[in-house]
């Protein structure tokens, strides 16, 4: 398993705020209400085991990513049927992928102009947008209930990608649903990592995890770090 990626990361953010308790009295793992993450097995069973009275949500774009991939599926199985689709799908991955707000007005356009085709993916985009629609939701009642008439929706769809993502979906069901009532997502932490992915690639990887955490730090750890101005200031009076 990847380093980070096990149970044990949980294991060890609780011992590290037990240590931080023990100079700051009001800190301790019990407060530790939420938590906000993938639905990686991994955390779900390290969170479960030290933070059993902790609340789970699933951040959204994981769920849409899981959605974002059956589509993507059912569009590559489609341009396999027959010549025409495959003309009429070609170089399309990405509008069905993108949310809709960050289309061109010219792929707006074209996109409304081909979901009234027959075609399957059409269909799995229809889910998709479907979906994307629970989290504008308030109450926690209405959420739930639109999300049992998505599921049967998809599992209904004959589209087996989209059949699997609601299933998937359906075993995570609390922490979908989660969100309505504690509003967190990792939207902060996916920005961090997207600049750390920036830096990886202009440095082409990195062959040492310290010089890798180093970078971390400097990219995405806020610190003050003296400018010539500043460095200047810190120097000693020099003696006449």
């Amino acid at each position: 398993m990847e380093t980070g990626r096990d149970s044990s990361t949980i294991t060890r953010f609780k011992n590290w705020v037990k240590d931080k308790g023990k100079t700051s009295p009001k800190l301790n793992p019990r407060q530790i209400e939420q938590f906000c993450c993938d639905m990686s097995p991994a955390y779900i069973k390290g969170i479960d085991t030290n933070f059993p009275d902790a609340e789970v949500t699933y951040d959204r774009y994981h769920v849409l990513t899981i959605v974002n991939r059956a589509l993507d599926t059912v569009r590559r199985r489609e341009r396999t049927t027959n010549q025409a689709k495959k003309n009429l799908l070609r170089n399309t991955r990405y509008l069905w992928l993108k949310n809709p707000s960050n289309l061109t007005q010219k792929q707006t356009s074209w996109l409304t102009d081909i979901k009234k085709l027959d075609l399957k993916t059409a269909r799995a985009y229809h889910l998709k947008t479907a979906l994307q629609r629970l989290w504008e939701h308030t109450d926690p009642a209405q959420a739930e209930r639109y999300l049992k008439k998505w599921y049967f929706w998809a599992t209904h769809s004959r589209l087996e990608p989209m059949v699997q993502a609601a299933k998937t979906i359906k075993r995570h069901w609390d922490g979908v649903l989660q969100f309505i009532q504690s509003h967190i997502s990792n939207g902060v932490i996916e920005g961090l990592i997207n600049k750390i992915k920036t830096v990886m690639k202009r440095a082409y990887g990195f062959k040492k995890p310290k010089y890798l955490k180093t970078i971390i730090y400097l990219v995405a750890g806020n610190l003050d770090l003296p400018t010539p101005k500043k460095f200047e200031k810190l120097q000693p009076p020099t003696q006449s």
